[in-house]
């Protein structure tokens, strides 16, 4: 009986367990906080508990203040800001879709 219930729960664990992967895919993740680093390709951003994300920054990346589009000069480091970004497969770091800056 025992064997069963555990043969059981691996057959549910493998037809489940590939359709929750599949559903996080290409999700962007939002993080809120203050720019500590801004360079050319590459932002690092404080978040708001006090954790420190790298995003890279390429030619698809956009920045917004409120809803009109600014150039990514504008960010100063020690602005609160909004980042949508993808994970890249390589690692942690993210890549940057949407730079959301305060609106003035």
């Amino acid at each position: 009986m025992h064997m069963r219930w555990i043969l059981a729960a691996a057959l549910l664990a493998a037809v489940i367990l590939p359709f929750k992967a599949a559903a996080h895919e290409d999700h962007a993740h939002k993080f809120m906080g203050t720019v500590s680093v801004v360079e050319e390709a590459q932002l690092e951003l404080k978040t708001t508990d006090g954790k420190t994300v790298l995003f890279l920054l390429d030619a698809k990346t956009t920045f917004q203040r409120g809803k009109a589009k600014v150039d990514g000069k504008d960010l100063k480091v020690g602005e609160r800001i909004v980042v949508s970004a993808l994970e890249v497969t390589t690692g942690k770091t993210m890549t940057a879709q949407i730079v959301q800056l305060p609106a003035r």
